[in-house]
């Protein structure tokens, strides 16, 4: 660790470090800001950042007592969630200079556990399709991903060690995917999404990107006030890995086919047992009640900015209001009920393997800023609700990152992080 700065290195590495008196949080919220100084004008990943509140919370934390694994650890925070200290504005001009009174539960959570709350990541519009002026850290001519951009992008450049995101669709899987950092979507409900902008709220929910599998105990540990021995339980010796070739699986370029066989011939060779996992039969059907559910769902959600302010609602999001306003209670019944006939089918095979290894996305990041990328490999695991997990494996054909995503067992977070330790030292 001693040729690295204090702003590259991970959760664990730094909690280690604050731990034993050899850094201070001042000092390593110091190295984040200056990183942010040299870099923003080029990844603009901060939607709202003062340096001052910052700094003052690192000092607060260096007088304290400690209070666990996060005291002093710097997190990013995406501006769909409520922050007292700092402005939110959920990505649109709807709500310019909007202060929120209260931190959103899982801000306090983190607070609570000892973090410091560096400011806030940019994201898309109401945290749905229409992207924000974030670039990859990678290449900034390509997209970092979305909804969750500017926190992607703020771990992937070292800017921070950890932020906070929410995924929908792919909002978290695939942006960490396309900026080549660990992320983890946790088992929906899991994390509190009080003080969250709704969008979907039988599918949003609240994870984390990071830069190490070990530091997704610490995390999760920090936003439900568990102890993190309640996420961590050792990696499995020989784990049951499932490879998932289901529908969808045409969208898959060069560059994740290669990077999932070198993935699946390492880990065989390192004594990981390597089987097939169909998806269930009912996989594209399941696609589409998701959107379905999606749509009806954001419809009600944004209600108020539809009906208010509709002239500042963008081209992008529009139509999916305006296709939700067209379903019936009767066909979002329907596709929840299909959602929860996945999940039982699903449950059944989960049983079957220690993880899935399937895509974080089709290929690399697309170039340019207009689109944020297909999450088709990760719509199916948000409807079900189950675990998620993004590591950063190999480099396409422009040299941006392509990631592998685990999936796990529902509520078994402790299970599929001990499983993504194990393959993130053998691959």
């Amino acid at each position: 660790m001693s040729d690295r700065r204090l702003n590259e290195l991970c959760v664990t590495e730094l909690s280690e470090l604050l731990s034993k008196g050899a850094t201070s949080s001042e000092q390593v919220v110091r190295a984040c800001l200056d990183r942010i100084d040299v870099r923003e004008d080029v990844v603009k990943a901060w939607a709202f950042l003062n340096p001052e509140v910052a700094l003052a919370q690192a000092r607060q934390r260096d007088a304290e007592e400690r209070r666990g694994p996060l005291h002093g650890i710097p997190i990013a925070i995406k501006d769909i969630i409520d922050t007292q200290d700092y402005p939110t504005e959920y990505g649109t001009p709807i709500y310019d200079g909007h202060q929120p009174r209260a931190d959103a539960s899982c801000v306090t959570m983190l607070k609570r556990a000892g973090a410091v709350i560096v400011g806030k990541t940019r994201t898309t519009e109401l945290a749905a399709v229409h992207p924000t002026i974030t670039t990859n850290p990678h290449n900034p001519d390509f997209t970092p991903g979305g909804s969750s951009a500017g926190s992607a992008a703020a771990v992937a450049d070292n800017m921070v060690p950890a932020a906070l995101g929410t995924q929908t669709f792919g909002s978290i899987i695939r942006p960490a995917g396309y900026c080549g950092t660990v992320a983890f979507k946790p088992t929906f409900g899991l994390v509190s999404r009080a003080g969250v902008k709704a969008e979907a709220e039988a599918l949003d929910t609240v994870g984390a990107f990071c830069r190490s599998a070990h530091d997704m105990p610490l995390l999760l540990a920090g936003l439900t006030g568990h102890e993190a021995a309640a996420f961590d339980v050792g990696a499995p010796p020989n784990p049951r890995i499932g490879i998932s070739r289901g529908p969808g699986w045409g969208e898959v370029l060069p560059e994740t086919m290669q990077v999932l066989d070198s993935a699946a011939d390492a880990l065989g060779a390192a004594g990981a047992e390597i089987v097939d996992l169909p998806v269930p039969a009912l996989f594209d059907d399941a696609l589409e009640a998701h959107y379905q559910v999606a749509c009806y769902e954001i419809s009600k959600a944004f209600a108020y900015e539809w009906v208010e302010h509709a002239a500042l609602i963008s081209e992008s999001l529009a139509p999916l209001i305006e296709h939700g306003e067209t379903l019936s209670p009767a066909e979002y019944y329907a596709a929840r009920q299909i959602g929860a006939e996945a999940r039982i089918e699903m449950a059944g095979r989960l049983t079957e393997v220690d993880v899935v290894l399937t895509p974080a996305q089709p290929g690399e990041a697309p170039e340019g800023l207009g689109w944020t990328g297909n999450p088709i490999f990760n719509r199916f695991w948000t409807f079900i609700g189950v675990p998620c997990v993004t590591l950063p494996t190999g480099k396409g054909p422009n040299g941006l990152p392509v990631g592998i995503q685990l999936v796990g067992q529902h509520e078994d977070e402790a299970g599929l992080f001990a499983a993504a330790a194990w393959v993130e030292a053998h691959i």
